[in-house]
Formats: structure tokens, C-alpha cells, sequence
């Protein structure tokens, strides 16, 4: 594992407290802005900090480079889970703390790790429970976690050029937000990525309502702006949060947090689901990852059509 920076260099945090806009920017792009453990546990932790401040109104996320991003350091966690280290950094817990965590192939191991993803402390969940205004800007990949948070933001701002997905439908077959997307989306055509494993261009998901607005790359920054300096001279901050209530009882009327338990239960079911005999698939197993996900998760896309496949190296070239 290469070195990682910390926390503070991955998630950046600026404020306008003149216009009371807030940015969270995710500036790893040589990673294509994974997250670190630190670095989504920071992200929640910011979130929840900028619900409380009252210099904040509007909060932009972002990614430096040319993606939002690719989801999270899955070779981080991959090489944590070794032993505990993982668990323990995931719940914050230290030295100094007298707990012994289940051992690796105890089945609360790895379901005390997805149902912490229903928390939003944990990073994955953070934007369902903020009660100002989110606006997610979505350029290149927004794949995996940064998926996550397009299910959760106020408002998705795309350049014509993004894809959304999870590579996890190709090598797992499941995520923590599946019942949100599934809400967003619509079942139909959530239910085609998922079982294709397809990524869905910028213009599929406006006209899917997913996304707001779609733009020329060049002109995402202005287009993002325009939206957010919008919400910040409209209504009153108490007037947002008390909008933001009605819209968190009316998904929480349709089931979003039951949801999230349930998603994290069919993630802690992943042990007893074998492979076709017939059927090599990527795996998110210790062979794959010591291989190289990327690698194999590339590899397993030529099996698609150039148009479904994930990297946009290898889709299909408009004409």
C-alpha cells in the first residue's frame, strides 16, 4: 500500500461566509479521490459541523481533477482487514479503548462494518441527515461511495461527459445505498444496473430526474455556482431546515433508513453466496485485490458492450 496522505489533504473544507456557501472538495485525483477510512469519517464529521454553523447555508462537493470520483480506498481496506485494524479505525475506536473486536470469520465481523454504514458518522450516509442545502457537482466517474452521496444530495450538477454506477454491481452484486437509489432512480431502471452492472450516462440519469441539471464540462463550475448562489439569496436558514425536515419525514414515510438496515444485511449475507461453477467473476476476495481490482474489474468489462462498460477508456467512442 502506497503512502496516504491524511485526512485533512483528502477532504479539503472552505467557507464563503459572505454568500454562507460551504465546499467540501475531495483532492486525491491521482487515486481518482478515494477516500480513505479517515477521510470519510472527517467528511461525516464536517457535514455534521456544517449543519450545526450558521455561516453555512449551502454546502457544494466536489472533486479536483477530472472525476468527482471512483468510490473508496478498497486497497486501504482491504489490507486493515488483515487483522482488526479496519474495524477499530472505522468506529474510531483506539488503543486505549478495552474492546475486543469478533474475530474475521464471525459473522458480526464484517456486519458490525456495513450496518456502521447506516450511521452517518460513518461517511456513507452523511447528507441524509443535513439540514441545509447540498449540492453534489458531478464530473467523469461518480462511481461507489461518491454514488453515495449523489443519492443523498439536494441537487446533482453534472458535465455531459460523468457516468454513474458502482463497480460492486460487477464484483458483489450489492451497496449501502440501495434503497435510495432504488427511490431516485426509479425500480425499473435502478433494477437494469444493477443486474447489467451498466453505468448510466449524465443525460439517462436527468431524464431518469436523478440529475438537475447537465452541462458542457466547461461550464459545470459556473452552472454549480449558479445553483447554489440561488439557494443562498431564497428563503431564510431556519425556513431550509424546517423544509428539510418535511422532505427527511417523507423519506423516512418511504422507508429510507428500514432500507439502509436492510442493505446492510444483505451485504453481512455475502459468505454463504457462491460463484456459478460455470462462470469466473470478479470477486472482492484477497486473490482479486492482491491482483489488482482495477485490474480485474477492467479485465471482467470486456465481457460488455463497449456502451455498459465502466471505464470510460474502454466504452465506446461517440462517433
Amino acid at each position: 500500500m502506497t503512502d496516504i496522505p491524511p485526512a485533512e489533504e483528502i477532504v479539503r473544507y472552505d467557507k464563503d461566509r459572505a454568500n454562507r456557501i460551504a465546499t467540501i472538495t475531495f483532492d486525491r485525483p491521482d487515486q481518482l479521490n478515494a477516500p480513505t477510512i479517515a477521510a470519510r469519517r472527517r467528511y461525516g464529521d464536517l457535514i455534521f459541523k456544517a449543519s450545526l454553523d450558521d455561516d453555512v447555508k449551502v454546502l457544494v462537493i466536489r472533486g479536483e481533477g477530472d472525476d468527482l470520483g471512483s468510490g473508496a480506498d478498497l486497497d486501504e481496506l482491504m489490507a486493515k482487514r488483515e487483522g482488526d485494524e479496519a474495524l477499530r479505525e472505522e468506529f474510531g475506536l483506539t488503543d486505549d479503548d478495552d474492546v475486543t473486536m469478533p474475530p474475521p470469520r464471525n459473522y458480526r465481523n464484517g456486519a458490525s462494518l456495513v450496518q456502521w454504514y447506516a450511521d452517518p458518522r460513518a461517511g456513507c450516509r452523511s447528507l441524509q441527515d443535513f439540514k441545509k442545502i447540498s449540492i453534489l457537482e458531478v464530473k467523469g466517474y461518480c462511481y461507489g461511495w461518491h454514488f453515495y452521496q449523489a443519492a443523498d444530495a439536494d441537487m446533482v450538477v453534472a458535465s455531459d461527459d460523468a457516468l454513474f454506477g458502482h463497480p460492486a454491481f460487477r464484483y458483489v452484486g450489492y451497496a449501502p445505498r440501495m434503497w435510495q437509489w432504488a427511490t431516485m432512480m426509479g425500480l425499473r431502471k435502478f433494477q437494469e444496473m444493477v443486474f447489467t452492472g451498466r453505468p448510466f450516462t449524465a443525460a439517462e440519469m436527468a431524464d431518469l430526474a436523478f440529475v438537475n441539471s447537465v452541462v458542457p464540462r466547461d461550464q459545470l463550475e459556473a452552472e454549480t455556482a449558479k445553483y447554489a448562489m440561488a439557494c443562498a439569496n431564497n428563503l431564510p436558514t431556519d425556513t431550509v431546515f424546517a423544509q428539510k425536515v418535511f422532505f427527511e419525514i417523507m423519506k423516512q414515510h418511504q422507508g429510507e433508513h428500514m432500507g439502509s438496515l436492510i442493505s446492510a444485511w444483505l451485504e453481512s449475507m455475502r459468505g454463504p453466496l457462491k460463484p456459478d461453477v460455470e462462470r469466473a467473476v470478479v470477486g472482492l476476495d484477497r486473490e482479486t485485490m492482491e491482483s489488482g481490482l482495477n485490474k480485474a474489474v477492467k479485465s471482467n468489462d470486456e465481457q460488455f458492450p463497449p456502451e455498459w462498460r465502466l471505464s470510460k477508456s474502454g466504452r465506446k467512442k461517440p462517433e
